[in-house]
Order: C-alpha cells, then sequence, then structure tokens
C-alpha cells in the first residue's frame, strides 16, 4: 500500500485542527450569545416590572382600580408581543385578576392551576419554564403592596421563541459555513505546505544523481529556513567527507595494486628466469632465498594492512585503561637496543605521563617511530623518547638526527604507501604502511600525531594523547 504523501498528511492534520478549533469557537461564541441574551432578558423583565410597579403605585388604590381601569397597566404591555402581564390576589390558592397580552382576556378571573409561584416575600425574582410549544419562558415575578395595604403578585413572562429562533439561525448559518472554512483552510495548508517542501524536493534531485563515482554534488543553502539549511550544511560535510574517503579509498587501492605488483613480478620473473634452463643447486637456493625475503615483505605488508583495517574500523568498542607512558617507552627502547647498537646509536629516555588508552596500541605506535628513527638516523647519534606533559595534553616526542626530511612531505607522510624515497625504503624492508597505523592509533585515542623536521639536523615525531582524566 503506498503512503500518502507527506504534504497531504499535514494538510489533513492541520484542516482536522482547524475543525476542532472552529468548533470549539462556535461552541463558544453559542454559550456567550445564550449568556448575554439571558441577562439581557433578565434586565429587560426587571426594567419593565418597575415601570409596573410606578403605574400601580400611583394610579391604583385598591385591586378593584386595577380590574376596573387597566389601562395604564395596558400601556406598559402595549408594543412588547412577546410580553404577558399577569397580577393575582393574595388569596391561597390564587386568583387571577388581571392579564395583558398574549391570550389577554381568556378566563380572566379564573383560578389559575399552573404555573403560580410560590412566593413569601417583596424581592424580585425569576423563573424559568417550558411553553407548551416547547420554547423557553423567562419568568419574573414580585409581591406588591397597595396603597389600601393589600397584597398582589404581579407576573411579567416574556416568551423567548425570538431569542431560539436568532441562536437555531447562528447555529445553522456556522454548519453551513464550516465546511467551506475547513476546504478554504485545507487548500491552504497543502499550498504553504507544498511550498515549504521544496527544499526538499530539491535535496531528492541531488540525492539521485549521487553516486560512487560522482559525489561532486551539493545542497544549495541559500534561502532556506533554518532547520533545513543546518540539514543542507550536514549533507553536504557528509558527502564532503565521502567524497574523500572514496578518493582516499580508490587511492589506496591504486597504490595496493602497485605495491603487491611490483614484489609478484619479482617472484614471477625470477622464477620464469631460473626454470629457463638447467642451474646448480646452489643457484636454486639462493633463488628461494631471495623469494623467501620477498614474500616476507609481502606478508607483513598484508598484516599491517590486516591491522590497520581492525584500528581504522574496530569491531567493538575497545576498553581504556591508564598507561604509564615513561614504562612503554622503556619497554620498547630494550627491544630496539640490538638493532640500535648495530649502527652504534643509543636510545634515551626522558619525562613521564599518563594517559587513557590501549597498552598494547600505544606500544605499536611507539615502536614504529623509534623504528623509523633508527633506520632513518645517523650512525652514532643519539634518539630520545621525551615526555612532557601540559595542562590538557601528554606529549611522547621521538627525536633523531639524520638527513631530515623536506618540507613538502610532511603533510603526506602519514598516508598508507607515501614514501619520501621510495626505491630506498623498499630496500630497508619498509612498507609504506607504519606511519599510517600511528595516525590511525592516535585518532582511535583522540590524539594526533605531528612531524617536524630540519634538513641534516634534528626530525621530531610526536604523539599527542588527551590529558587522562
Amino acid at each position: 500500500m503506498r503512503s500518502a504523501r507527506l504534504s497531504v498528511k499535514l494538510g489533513i492534520t492541520v484542516t482536522a485542527m482547524c475543525a476542532v478549533l472552529v468548533l470549539v469557537m462556535a461552541t463558544f461564541a453559542l454559550a456567550s450569545i445564550w449568556r448575554q441574551l439571558d441577562i439581557q432578558a433578565k434586565d429587560g423583565l426587571e426594567e419593565k416590572l418597575s415601570q409596573v410597579e410606578h403605574s400601580l403605585a400611583e394610579g391604583s388604590s385598591s385591586i378593584a382600580d386595577i380590574v376596573l381601569h387597566p389601562h395604564n397597566l395596558r400601556d406598559q404591555i402595549i408594543g412588547h408581543d412577546n410580553l404577558t402581564l399577569t397580577i393575582m390576589d393574595s388569596s391561597i390558592p390564587r386568583k387571577r385578576l388581571l392579564r395583558l397580552g398574549e391570550g389577554e382576556g381568556e378566563g380572566e378571573g379564573d383560578e389559575v392551576e399552573q404555573p403560580v409561584p410560590k412566593i413569601n416575600t417583596s424581592a424580585l425574582e425569576f423563573k424559568e419554564i417550558n411553553s407548551a410549544e416547547g420554547f423557553e419562558t423567562l419568568m419574573a415575578y414580585k409581591l406588591i403592596r397597595l396603597k389600601n395595604d393589600q397584597q398582589i403578585l404581579v407576573i411579567l413572562t416574556l416568551d423567548r421563541r425570538s431569542d431560539y429562533t436568532l441562536l437555531k439561525a447562528y447555529v445553522k448559518s456556522t454548519l453551513i459555513a464550516l465546511p467551506l472554512i475547513l476546504l478554504l483552510v485545507g487548500g491552504c495548508a497543502w499550498w504553504v505546505v507544498h511550498r515549504g517542501l521544496k527544499p526538499l524536493r530539491a535535496f531528492r534531485r541531488v540525492a539521485e544523481s549521487i553516486s560512487a563515482r560522482d559525489l561532486s554534488h551539493r545542497m544549495k543553502v541559500q534561502g532556506l529556513p533554518e532547520e533545513l539549511s543546518d540539514l543542507a550544511h550536514a549533507v553536504n560535510f557528509m558527502l564532503h567527507r565521502l567524497d574523500g574517503d572514496v578518493q582516499q579509498l580508490a587511492q589506496f587501492s591504486d597504490d595496493l595494486a602497485h605495491e603487491l605488483r611490483s614484489p609478484m613480478n619479482n617472484l614471477m620473473g625470477t622464477a620464469q628466469v631460473t626454470l629457463s634452463r638447467e642451474r646448480p643447486p646452489h643457484e636454486y637456493k639462493q633463488v628461494l632465498e631471495s623469494c623467501t625475503e620477498e614474500l616476507e615483505r609481502l606478508s607483513r605488508m598484508v598484516s599491517q594492512m590486516l591491522f590497520l583495517a581492525s584500528v581504522s574500523q574496530p569491531s567493538a568498542p575497545l576498553t581504556f585503561s591508564s598507561v604509564d607512558l615513561q614504562d612503554e617507552a622503556y619497554k620498547v627502547s630494550e627491544l630496539f637496543a640490538i638493532a640500535a647498537e648495530e649502527k652504534k646509536m643509543s636510545v634515551e629516555v626522558s619525562g613521564e605521563g599518563k594517559v587513557l588508552g590501549d597498552k598494547l596500541m600505544i606500544q605499536r605506535a611507539i615502536s614504529n617511530l623509534l623504528s623509523n628513527a633508527i633506520r632513518h638516523g645517523s650512525p652514532g647519534s643519539i634518539v630520545t623518547l621525551g615526555l612532557s606533559t601540559l595542562a590538557d595534553e601528554v606529549i611522547l616526542a621521538v627525536s633523531n638526527v639524520g638527513e631530515g626530511i623536506e618540507a613538502e612531505h610532511l603533510p603526506r607522510l602519514f598516508d598508507r604507501f607515501y614514501r619520501v624515497h621510495p626505491s630506498r625504503s623498499r630496500q630497508q624492508g619498509g612498507t609504506g604502511l607504519g606511519l599510517a597505523i600511528v595516525r590511525s592509533i592516535m585518532s582511535l585515542h583522540e590524539g594526533r600525531v605531528t612531524a617536524r623536521s630540519e634538513l641534516g639536523r634534528i626530525t621530531t615525531f610526536s604523539l599527542i594523547f588527551p590529558k587522562a582524566t
């Protein structure tokens, strides 16, 4: 089943939220209108009842006056078709004396059973009742004392049919307008979302055009919202790293093919020449010894490549422990003591420092640097392993005196298979992977390795570790 488009989903969601919001607002408005109508109705009844009370106080001194001369009261009701004025005596049950307004003249003087409110005070009170037609009727009633000290009950009833008609019209118009509003809101929401997602379609086009052979495409970051701008920067940075890694991998493959091709050609050429004619046994022995040396170099190269792969992409997280660099420097220097004596060189260790790391990997990094220092150092010179501790770093510097390294070679010293003097390095048994392994080990320890050299003088390689906390 095909999933819905994001713009459609967001448009439907916004429309649903707007529908709920409109319904809540319409309900709130309906309640507010009804409350205002109720207040207005009570205020109108109270004002009209005050006028009736004033007319009774001025023109009627007894119940007989009310019945015989109701014109003053009729004047108060004329023009108000929704008002009904009822006057009752003080007997129990109460009898109707006068009725003006809707249904006027029907059964005057007869006893009215319902509704007759029970009232014992002269305070104004309200009561809501339902009429026969189903509409709500608001009743205001009050006990009034005449001049002859007789009490009468004045009831003023308001038919609220017009209020219900108004509310019904409001509800009807709201229900008619609601679908139109939702369609308009939904269309606008879809258009806004569709326009807002336009940069994502550009992202898709760039992603579709990217391949391992072409990683040059980049996202445009100008004019994008902050969120998408950050995403574009992140994608561009990712593509930049992938491009660099792919180029590095391609370069590594080329270098590896070249490095393996040379010894393989040497082995094949030597074997073919040797087998081209009969030779004495000692020549076969020399050829086998030469092939064995070449195979040993290939074996070392393969082992270092496997180690480099395991360091660059460890299969499991390493558990670091506290490592005393001074102890490790002494251990490694003892291992290379014989190689140093052959060139009449000496190794000195000075300083101290402790870091968090993997002991075997740190030994491997120190060994590679010390091996290079002895191999390329001047006979009779001193190789130093100096330790120093700074505010947030611990440095192990391996220094030797020799020919030195030209400045243009320093940036690429730690690339795989890179050699300053290729022919001489092969003769000395180097594989071109030692310094690359050192850089990978230091990267795994969140540190770095640097190199500086003065021609004909001192060359220093420094392992810089973050200080242990």
